[in-house]
């Protein structure tokens, strides 16, 4: 019987067969009664870590039962989405209902083309996405009435740390005081506080609405507009204020309620930050969602995240592409600002074509209708007698019940399915939105009094009398053609796919990136996240609403620990940069609990991503550099010194395992007992789990704790940049430190540990409403599928080794000449004999129809490959292929068959217009440039545009819709 391991894993029994045998291996199975893929693991994973197949897989000794078939595992979800109850929320506290427009759901998110492709750091084959962004950072940029919008951020709290972080970096002051406003989000209070700690910053809160002043010295404030508690205030103020002290003015905005009150940025503010969900993304019961921040002119390069700009081709016509350098720019290893290195681009694609679809006629009237229908509710409680706390107000107001405020949401939920917000014993909180029925308003009254019937008549803007009239906007936005031209479904199913159209992603071939994890996101494990049981919760439920989400929790963290080796696992961290930090603020945490404060050295291999060093800074640690040897390990001899030299001071060492240089280092266990012995703490970053899963565990080869890429590892889509889990698994020692939340369902976690190490994501569990994805994964595959798609995708990417050596030099391999799950392919050898770059190879991979591997990263010059368990053989040998023929086209170029300076790689790619318009005069034909190998003729991609002037876009920094008249 086929099994879904059988689907996921694309080579077959006979094609890896082929494979072994091309890396000399007995395909006969008689060495030493190992099958061939055993041995090819037993010669790449060193004995010392090794793990031999599981007996226990799917019995009572194993946490992961054995294999379901796909349509037992979506029954098994079925039945833990029940156990789910969908109620009414109008808690808000910055989720809200929305209704997502069916044709951004079917053409959006449910689409492999959208939901499949990486992060565009090929702009020739993102034109889409990009285009997509760009409509987000103008939507958010004009919303916000500042200058630049950064292509989203991870949710609303975040969004506003790395504020508090921009103010701190841009102000003149020196303040250590940041303000914040006594009437923020409780999340985002939280996690200001975790935050604020570990770098040295002071909050002290204020009551700005009330007329609290501001402390003498600052480098920033914050304010909630509006507020937490619906207060809505002029705050331009307290922004005169904040700049006469020297600081910056951060506020975080509603970007519905923007539509009809005064822009931040016309109020004064630095910087607006929030978050984009009722922009048609569901709750999902706190994420993903699409964070945003925008500033004002001057501080553009200040922006953390991704940026997307407007550049030219090499025909001088507009093209999309990041700018600013953004693939890394903030994260400056030790030198770093931030640690966020990806977005939410899934989510701020669907929030910018809610703005699409509707334009500014229809979310100024979404926006009408939603603060008409709250002023109408504030109407009938006063007829009740209800005392109303706030006089004006968007579409959250207070209500004032001495001592009964858990009483009547008790009643709400009990009698109505109504979910409000008990800000305190005496207050309760009401959220309206655009799904918001009158016969909700009117059994929302009833709890509190009012009349048993009623008639309901007509609403309109004569209702916004909650508004204050002085804070009415004025201005224009979303005045771009784009948000004006897609109003029938007809226009908009065709707008998405003339954007799908232009991008490459997993639905049109292979995406080797090195460092990834491209594989199969299968749509099974799809399935289940637009069901209204998962998708439709408040993260704020009450517990016994959501307990299908709990126990789908605690089963994917007691899997999750049983395939690592640790003890304890957070899923709140919602990117794996976050799940480094919680995973350093965890050691940090210990370290001080032992009176170790002065444990602040965190040692870091220089072949390290970046983001690792950016969070052992925002941790408020001090980085130290280890060297590597020539095979791209570890030098164990500087490690052994730096541990001595900083002995008293040792924090935790920080390594990737497999190494980045895609090798496993055989020396690890050697490694980690050195750390411990000198006191630290061993964090093993999860980037490259996918080549260990069931053959070795993080726990058992000395790592305290890590964190897992569920985009990578466990299936969950890349989303062209976002969303992305990084849950933070631990021993037992430092369980008490992972992430925890104020506003959390209950305490326990798996193992029955409890947390308290602080805020890291906005909702209590990150990103959960795409965790049924990895639950299906882990559900389906079982512990002997993991191990099988184990082997399967280090097989591959040896096999591809092994073909290429011959042509491309492999960089690095281990002890017997194995790699790991993806090779580097030494590219500067052809420089030096041809002439042509790795950026030369990886643009006429497109003519070929690829996705070029991850370049330069972590050599200069070189590719990274990585193909995953899930590339078929066929697919493999015609990427072997292409980068044969692309190495023979370069001799071409070096034995002056063809000119240094026109050949089809330093032209590539190669649009179907630079083929067909005007005269052909180059020294290559049409067809070498089209169609490099004969199957490219059925099934030709063409990139919609040439090669991108990088430097061009930087010189000349455009980040919103270009006007029409650039593509004439």
């Amino acid at each position: 019987m086929v099994t879904f391991a059988d689907r996921h894993i694309g080579p077959t029994d006979a094609a890896q067969h082929t494979m072994l045998s091309a890396l000399g291996l007995d395909i006969s199975g008689a060495d030493d009664a190992l099958s061939p893929v055993e041995t090819l693991m037993r010669q790449a994973v060193p004995a010392s870590i090794y793990t031999g197949p599981s007996s226990d897989a799917g019995s009572a000794t194993s946490r992961i039962p054995a294999a379901a078939s796909e349509t037992e595992a979506l029954a098994e979800l079925r039945d833990l989405a029940s156990r789910n109850t969908v109620n009414r929320p109008m808690i808000g506290l910055g989720y809200y209902g929305t209704i997502t427009p069916q044709v951004i759901q079917r053409n959006v998110l449910e689409n492999p083309s959208w939901y499949t492709a990486y992060t565009p750091y090929q702009p020739e084959i993102s034109q889409g996405r990009l285009e997509a962004l760009i409509n987000f950072q103008t939507m958010v940029a004009e919303l916000t009435g500042l200058t630049t919008a950064n292509a989203s951020m991870l949710d609303e709290s975040t969004a506003v740390v790395e504020g508090m972080l921009l103010a701190r970096r841009a102000s003149k002051s020196t303040s250590t005081v940041f303000a914040v406003d006594a009437d923020a989000l409780p999340q985002t209070k939280a996690m200001l506080a975790t935050r604020a700690e570990a770098l040295g910053i002071e909050l002290v809160f204020v009551d700005f609405a009330a007329g609290e002043e501001l402390p003498a010295e600052l480098f920033g404030v914050f304010v909630q507009y509006p507020g937490a508690s619906g207060r809505l205030w002029d705050p331009t103020a307290v922004f005169d204020a904040a700049h006469l002290a020297g600081g910056l003015a951060v506020a975080a905005a509603d970007l519905l309620a923007l539509t009809l009150i005064a822009s931040p940025g016309s109020l004064g503010a630095d910087v607006a930050v929030g978050t984009t969900q009722r922009f048609g993304v569901p709750m999902g019961f706190g994420g993903p969602h699409a964070g945003y921040m925008a500033v004002r002119a001057g501080l553009e390069r200040q922006l953390p995240g991704r940026l997307v700009g407007v550049s030219v081709d090499a025909d001088g016509k507009p093209a999309y592409r990041l700018s600013l350098q953004t693939r890394e720019q903030h994260i400056r290893r030790e030198k770093a600002t931030s640690n966020i290195c990806t977005a939410q681009v899934l989510l701020a694609v669907m929030a910018s074509m809610y703005a699409v679809y509707h334009g500014p006629d229809g979310l100024r009237e979404i926006a009408t209708q939603t603060a008409a229908k709250a002023a109408l509710l504030r109407d009938w409680l006063t007829e009740a007698g209800v005392d109303i706390v706030h006089a004006q107000f968007f579409d959250t107001l207070q209500v004032r019940v001495p001592g009964r405020a858990a009483e009547y949401a008790a009643q709400a939920h009990d009698g109505y399915g109504i979910l409000l917000h008990v800000a305190d014993a005496d207050t309760v909180g009401i959220a309206v939105d655009e799904t918001t029925t009158l016969g909700e308003l009117h059994q929302v009254t009833r709890v509190f009094g009012g009349k048993n019937e009623r008639a309901f008549g007509n609403f309109g803007a004569e209702k916004l009398r909650a508004l204050p009239v002085d804070l009415l906007r004025q201005d224009e936005y979303l005045t771009h053609p784009v948000f004006h031209s897609h109003r029938s479904e007809t226009a908009m199913m065709r707008y998405l796919k003339s954007l799908a159209d232009r991008d490459y992603a997993l639905d049109r071939g292979m995406i080797p990136l090195g460092s990834c994890t491209m594989k199969l996101n299968a749509a099974t494990e799809m399935a289940a996240i637009t069901w209204p049981e998962f998708a439709g919760i408040h993260p704020f439920a009450p517990a016994s609403d959501v307990q299908g989400y709990l126990e789908l929790i605690e089963q994917l963290e007691g899997w999750l620990a049983e395939v690592t080796g640790y003890d304890a696992v957070s899923l709140q961290p919602n990117a794996g940069s976050q799940g480094e930090l919680a995973g350093l603020l965890a050691i940090r945490g210990y370290h001080h609990a032992n009176g170790d404060q002065h444990r602040t050295v965190c040692l870091i291999p220089s072949s390290a991503h970046g983001t690792n060093a950016a969070s052992a800074v925002l941790a408020g640690m001090k980085v130290v550099v280890v060297a590597t040897d020539e095979l791209g390990n570890v030098d164990l001899d500087d490690l052994r010194a730096k541990i001595a030299l900083h002995a008293d001071s040792l924090s935790a060492l920080m390594i990737t395992y497999p190494s980045t240089h895609g090798v496993y280092e055989e020396q690890v266990v050697e490694i980690t007992a050195a750390v411990h012995d000198a006191g630290g703490q061993v964090y093993v970053d999860g980037a490259n789990l996918n080549a260990l899963l069931g053959y070795a565990r993080f726990g058992d080869l000395g790592g305290d704790v890590s964190h897992l890429n569920l985009h990578k590892t466990f299936a969950i889509p890349h989303g062209g940049g976002g969303p992305g889990i990084g849950p933070v698994a631990a021993k037992s020692h430092l369980a008490p430190f992972l992430p925890s939340h104020p506003l959390a369902q209950r305490a326990e976690h798996f193992g029955g540990f409890t947390f308290d190490g602080g805020v890291i994501s906005a909702a209590p569990y990150g990103s959960a409403g795409i965790l049924p994805i990895s639950w299906a994964y882990v559900r389906m595959m079982g512990a002997d599928g993991l191990r099988r798609a184990t082997a399967a995708a280090v097989l591959s990417a040896n096999y591809i080794a092994e073909r290429l050596s011959a042509h491309f030099p492999v960089l690095y391999t281990g002890e017997n000449d194995r790699v790991a799950h993806e090779c580097i392919l030494d590219l500067r050898p052809l420089k030096e004999a041809t002439g042509i770059t790795v950026d030369d190879v990886a643009k006429r991979l497109i003519d070929y129809g690829f996705h070029a591997p991850t370049m330069s990263f972590p050599v200069a010059g070189t590719l990274m490959v990585e193909p995953t368990e899930s590339e078929d053989l066929d697919e493999i040998e015609r990427f072997i292929e292409a980068m044969i023929l692309i190495k023979a086209e370069a001799d071409a170029v070096a034995a002056g068959r063809w000119p240094a300076d026109d050949n089809p790689l330093v032209r590539a790619p190669h649009t179907a217009v630079s083929l067909i318009a005007g005269e052909w005069d180059h020294a290559y034909t049409r067809e070498e440039a089209a169609y490099p190998v004969p199957a490219l003729v059925a099934g030709k991609y063409w990139p919609p545009v040439r090669r991108i002037d990088q430097a061009y876009g930087d010189r000349n920094l455009m980040c919103a819709c270009p006007p029409v008249e650039a593509f004439a």
